[in-house]
């Protein structure tokens, strides 16, 4: 049986032919429904349609550990060997070339033959379980307990572009739906008046592909991410202009929304309408729920402190990892955050100056969010992703700076079901090579949507006839990350 949305198999067609075969009546009850608190509407008939808001009543291929994911994205790919993954080999052979024997690669500056670059940390074992972390991230080792850290990823993509794209959408190449879009499309929202998907940055600087990485390619577009953006004004435009009374605004709605019923009737199969009409209508629920869902300043200074917004170096990525927090904790269901946005990890060159403003801008925002999610009783069911698109060689590049490297490199999850305090698979002596429990991005991806009740090779959308899944056919569930099997 294919799965699409809960209650439809092919859900364009079906909402196109009830807007067609409805009419202006559609138009009507979805206006009723946006407005229906507004006091301007008391004289309206009343319609309850609460049902249309309501998320839906599937709940995943088999029992779920997490109901909602934050993924934090370090652009530009963050060092394995400086960070979770000790190479002491390779400061013992630093300055040598690679020994022969070693698989070389091809990367993005060619075929590498630069001597070894050591690495310059010093490293420490950390709580019960003994985690190696180095002292690159002091905040971040306190809560090893609760990380799996995975040191075996691999992925195709040898720059940013396309390892950008692949660790979002499961390929180097554009077109398909994000990760988060999958997992709006397969569990919907739960809560109705904020978007079931919201991307954050940390600086005005794009992030490499830009929407690109969180849209929902050829699934319809209500589906893409919700990009809120980085300063005191996350939400731009929420709130009405200045000087419009709500009887002016009324009106204006009742327009549009005139409008663009008569314009979707002639074109039943362009989704691209139907996404904005679902913005506006949640933009108009957001106007009364958002603002508070923003207002940081409502959090005790203690918290404000734990995430580092009273230090101007964390203040940005601190906030947004606040945000995180408020927005998951009020039913949002995939939130992704780019640190380091335009591939400010990225370090060909001088990745001791680059590696220790990036850590240190994130490495007490992310610790804060794991214990602010743990005392809240909210980390058990949601899942946390830390990573890049891709690692770093062991080789020098420029002298002191390193190249990328797809072979093998680390990220780690915590919470949402995850076995905390392990260590998962294992790179060469170098850090070159991922060679024990591989986990490709595709394993990556079926293991969030696992985690989630989702089994990616039944999360179907049917795309000219064909039918699609989110690992295109690939990977596997690494279900030893929580201990149990796949039901």
């Amino acid at each position: 049986m294919t799965f699409g949305r809960p209650f439809f198999e092919d859900p364009v067609a079906t909402r196109r032919d009830a807007l067609i075969r409805g009419g202006g009546g559609f138009g009507a009850l979805v206006l009723s429904a946006m407005l229906r608190d507004n006091p301007l509407l008391a004289a309206a008939p009343s319609i309850d349609l609460k049902a249309l808001h309501q998320p839906p009543t599937f709940k995943g291929h088999f029992p779920a550990t997490a109901k909602r994911v934050i993924f934090l994205f370090m652009e530009g790919g963050p060092s394995q060997m400086d960070s979770f993954d000790p190479k002491p080999k390779l400061n013992q052979l630093a300055g040598q070339q690679i020994p022969s024997g070693y698989k070389r690669v091809i990367t993005a500056m060619g075929e590498m033959d630069s001597p070894l670059l050591g690495s310059k940390r010093t490293w420490k074992q950390y709580g019960e379980s003994g985690t190696w972390v180095s002292d690159w991230l002091p905040h971040t080792a306190q809560c090893v307990d609760d990380i799996a850290v995975i040191r075996s990823c691999w992925t195709n993509a040898i720059n940013h572009s396309g390892g950008v794209c692949q660790m979002n959408t499961g390929t180097p190449l554009a077109g398909r739906p994000s990760l988060g879009s999958w997992v709006s499309y397969g569990l919907g929202t739960e809560n109705e008046n904020l978007p079931g998907f919201v991307v954050l940055t940390d600086s005005a600087t794009s992030v490499i592909n830009g929407p690109r990485n969180w849209g929902a390619g050829f699934m319809p577009a209500a589906y893409q991410g919700t990009k809120l953006e980085p300063g005191e004004e996350p939400i731009r435009w929420l709130n009405s202009p200045k000087g419009v009374e709500d009887e002016r605004q009324l009106a204006k709605l009742r327009l549009l929304e005139q409008m663009n019923r008569d314009h979707a009737i002639e074109r039943p199969f362009q989704t691209e309408l139907d996404a904005r009409i679902k913005a506006y209508e949640l933009a108009f629920r957001m106007q009364a729920h958002a603002p508070e869902t923003v207002a940081i300043e409502e959090e005790t200074p203690e918290t404000q402190a734990l995430y580092g917004l009273d230090n101007k170096t964390t203040e940005a990525f601190g906030r947004n990892c606040l945000l995180a927090r408020r927005l998951v904790e009020r039913g949002v269901r995939f939130v992704q955050l780019y640190h380091g946005s335009g591939s400010k990890w990225d370090a060909h060159s001088g990745i001791e100056k680059n590696h220790t403003a990036r850590f240190a801008e994130s490495d007490k925002p992310v610790a804060g969010l794991l214990t602010d999610l743990k005392r809240r009783g909210l980390l058990d069911e949601t899942l946390v992703i830390w990573g890049g698109e891709f690692g770093r060689t062991p080789m020098s590049e420029k002298g002191d700076g390193r190249d990328h490297n797809p072979t093998g490199f680390t990220m780690w999850m915590a919470g949402g079901g995850v076995k905390g305090g392990q260590v998962i698979g294992t790179t060469d002596d170098l850090g070159f090579h991922a060679i024990e429990d591989r986990l490709h991005v595709h394993d990556l991806h079926a293991t969030v949507l696992y985690l989630l009740g989702l089994d990616h090779m039944r999360l179907i959308y049917k795309y000219n006839g064909r039918p699609e899944r989110p690992t295109l056919n690939e990977g596997e569930a690494y279900t030893k990350i929580t201990g149990r099997s796949l039901a």
